[in-house]
């Protein structure tokens, strides 16, 4: 029997790499219901790393009809619906709205060439001063230079360009639109601006029309059409929001909501994120600097591309997938700290925050016949911890102090990632009661659409209780000694990487 009450629900989605999280909250921020169907990321060639978009919607519908059969949820009673998702992922429709070829994620690295081309054209601080960043390959220009470049045929049916979740805005509403977070990872967007670059489009040599509006995340820039209300039984005419990207909604899903805070997601890849008052860039362009979710403010945000997504590799490929994640912790914590100088480096997808070297890769270095498996589960987590903590520095740098670090993904759901990570950091870090922010901060910007709060502040000081999930113990002594030795490895091994990852771009 469906919940029948006239309490107003909010439906979070957020599309990530490998499933789609929808939440159903109601206005205190209770979790009422949940689903997480998954999806297949294609990796058809080194480098590659594509999903088919048509899998997301499906993803999506069978969420929406799990909370429905699952939970009893009446699903007229949602009255607000919010988008957040993996960023970058290039989404190429012609005109009647068709995909025109698989989606390019995120953590696809082919565009190298594309992005060298535009930094000769620009200049490394030109790109900075437009855009607030780097040309990276993972970003959507890009790979859509690239698509021009080597899918010609594809290229020319291309009318319009979205990002993954604006896909599921699409269908959802027949409204073309995106947010000005997710813009921000485009490489076309003025980030100091709030609005696309015509400049840089022009440098691209890519037409201006095919980039849908860029809205404020909590603006309701959208409404269930009558189309998806049959499709998925919402309300017609509900309201949706801009969204943002999967880092954003999870910062506004953690309340990083004024300077001096920062979340850790510890997700697919792992993320620093800082909230910051006025726009700021890295000299260097080794942090991201995009527009946060909370209008009128900007984030900066230093990405390890694989952070539970070496964890996850490790168990798969190492382990065979034989062991639980919960035994693989208990073999690690019996491991000290340090893990008897075994070091990895976990860039098995390259790596942004601090090097931008897509052809970074990962290793492990020290390994003897005295390392067990337990010893090499440690090392990962140290690994992944140590990178984060590059993003740490590098933000407090440019004269933030972090005071508090909220944790959010699912590799937090480990006491011993949690406590390494406090050590390394030398922080106490802070949880609320949802594990996945990304989707509860869509929700919450889908409440904000609706008008069920009266912003984003009202939103987060409503919903959220934040407690202290771990602190820096005996260990922190240990991890600050063995810092400067896990940053010598990465300029050691750099020829390296670059002859392999030349090798693989010349097949």
């Amino acid at each position: 029997m469906a919940l029948l009450t006239k309490t107003p629900y909010l439906l979070g989605i957020d599309v990530g790499t490998t499933s789609a999280k929808l939440i159903v909250i109601d206005a205190q921020g209770q979790i009422i219901a949940s689903a997480a169907p998954t999806y297949e990321v294609q990796n058809p060639r080194p480098l590659w790393s594509e999903s088919k978009p048509q899998d997301w919607w499906q993803a999506v519908v069978m969420g929406i009809k799990l909370i429905e059969a699952k939970f009893g949820i009446d699903l007229k009673n949602i009255r607000g619906i919010g988008l957040a998702g993996q960023m970058h992922g290039l989404v190429a429709l012609g005109r009647e709205g068709e995909v025109v070829r698989p989606a390019i994620l995120w953590n696809d690295s082919r565009a190298i060439a594309q992005c060298a081309g535009i930094t000769e054209l620009m200049g490394a601080q030109k790109l900075l001063e437009y855009t607030g960043n780097p040309s990276l390959p993972g970003f959507t220009a890009p790979k859509l230079a690239w698509m021009r470049e080597r899918e010609p045929e594809a290229y020319a049916k291309t009318a319009h360009v979205l990002l993954p979740k604006d896909y599921i805005r699409y269908l959802l509403s027949d409204v073309l639109a995106t947010d000005v977070t997710d813009a921000s990872g485009t490489g076309v967007f003025d980030v100091a601006k709030r609005a696309w670059s015509k400049t840089m489009q022009e440098a691209y040599g890519l037409p201006g029309h095919v980039w849908p509006e860029a809205f404020e995340s909590p603006t309701a820039c959208a409404k269930v059409s009558a189309e998806a209300a049959k499709i998925t039984g919402l309300a017609e005419g509900t309201p949706i929001a801009a969204g943002a990207g999967d880092q954003a909604a999870a910062a506004i899903g953690c309340g990083i909501i004024q300077e001096g805070l920062a979340s850790l997601s510890l997700g697919t890849s792992g993320v620093i994120f800082a909230h910051s008052n006025h726009f700021r860039v890295e000299p260097e362009g080794r942090l991201h600097a995009f527009c946060h979710a909370v209008p009128g403010c900007w984030q900066l945000m230093g990405v390890v591309l694989s952070a539970a997504g070496s964890y996850q590799w490790f168990r798969s490929v190492v382990v065979g997938g034989h062991e639980s994640y919960a035994a693989l912790d208990q073999a690690a914590n019996n491991i000290p700290a340090g893990s008897e100088g075994l070091f990895f480096l976990p860039y098995l997808s390259g790596e942004r925050a601090p090097h931008n070297d897509p052809l970074a890769r990962g290793a492990f270095i020290g390994l003897s016949l005295r390392h067990t498996l337990g010893h090499m589960a440690r090392s990962v987590l140290e690994g992944v911890s140590y990178a984060l903590k590059d993003s740490v520095e590098l933000v407090e740098a440019l004269g933030i102090k972090l005071q508090n670090i909220m944790i959010t993904g699912g590799g937090t759901n480990s006491a011993l990632w949690r406590q390494i990570l406090a050590d390394t950091l030398v922080r106490t870090l802070h949880t609320t009661s949802t594990a996945d922010g990304g989707s509860f901060g869509a929700a919450l910007l889908g409440g904000v659409a609706a008008q069920i709060y009266t912003d984003v502040y009202d939103a987060c000081n409503q919903t959220l209780n934040p407690q202290a999930a771990a602190s820096a113990g005996i260990n922190f002594k240990a991890y600050a000694d063995l810092y400067p030795i896990y940053r010598s490895l990465y300029p050691a091994l750099r020829p390296t990487f670059e002859t392999l990852g030349h090798l693989h771009l010349n097949q």
